[in-house]
């Protein structure tokens, strides 16, 4: 009898986002906002599995912030405690405060491992020649982004701004985002089919699902060969219903599906020979 070989399956990229821009201690006791809380939830994450952290930083006040020095701060204490094994992806989210100009300026002066950019936000119509740049400016400096989008008409124009080449990064890492802008920010597992009818094969995606499920949404994108982002940030809640302790619990939810889709568990290594400017490259010459 012949031997059959399983094709190897694509490692599962585990993501953070610990607090998000607009939640409170309010919202759960656990939410981590200091520098030292978001390093401890950092190290219990990658503990259960996590290989990236979504990072936001709050103001004196735990408004939203982009302020550099505080991420800084932040992503200081977060090496402290995991030393290299997160990568720590720095957002650009304006929180309808910042502007795409100082949402530009902030990445260019913090240099981040990594950044989460807003098709929406950064490149409005009309807006190309500047994006352009700003993104050029990101490769030289090997930032690896995630482009966030919020619909399929986004993905379509994300994809039309990767083939004009104003978006200079040939492996770009998608975040599809679940239920945003639905009632009550409730996202439902279906919604993924919108984005997954016109992607791109070969593109690396991931999704991010609002309420409470979340999880059904995340198994859904790990079964058809997507990563995911699962946190406090869009989510409080365990698949059955009760609220998690802390973060670490919905990482650990995420992790025992991969292993029952039989997809291994991606390291920050991984992640940063998959994205790198070197690998980009190499795609552009092919």
């Amino acid at each position: 009898m012949d031997t059959i070989v399983a094709p190897t399956l694509d490692p599962i990229i585990l993501t953070v986002a610990p607090n998000g821009a607009r939640k409170t201690r309010a919202d759960h006791p656990m939410l981590p906002i200091s520098p030292a809380e978001l390093a401890d939830e950092a190290q219990a994450c990658q503990r259960e599995g996590a290989a990236m952290i979504h990072l936001h930083i709050r103001d004196e006040t735990d408004a939203h912030s982009l302020d550099v020095s505080k991420y800084r701060q932040a992503i200081a204490a977060i090496r402290d405690a995991v030393g290299d094994t997160l990568v720590i992806q720095a957002t650009t989210e304006a929180v309808g405060v910042y502007s795409a100009e100082q949402q530009m300026e902030m990445v260019l002066e913090l240099k981040p491992e990594a950044a989460s950019l807003a098709i929406k936000e950064l490149v409005p119509e009309g807006s190309e020649a500047a994006a352009q740049k700003f993104f050029t400016e990101m490769l030289t400096l090997d930032i690896m982004p995630q482009f966030i989008l919020y619909s399929a008409e986004e993905l379509i124009r994300c994809q039309q701004l990767i083939a004009d080449g104003v978006i200079p990064f040939k492996n770009p890492f998608l975040l599809f985002v679940l239920g945003r802008y639905t009632a009550g920010q409730q996202s439902h597992p279906r919604d993924l089919l919108p984005f997954i009818s016109i992607l791109n094969s070969d593109t690396a995606w991931a999704v991010c699902a609002f309420g409470p499920l979340e999880h059904a949404a995340a198994s859904c994108a790990l079964a058809m060969g997507g990563h995911v982002r699962v946190g406090f940030e869009n989510n409080m809640n365990l698949r059955d219903g009760t609220m998690a302790g802390r973060n670490a619990d919905l990482i650990r939810q995420a992790r025992d599906v991969a292993e029952a889709v039989g997809r291994p568990l991606a390291t920050a290594s991984d992640i940063r020979r998959r994205f790198s400017r070197a690998t980009a490259r190499e795609h552009a010459r092919n």
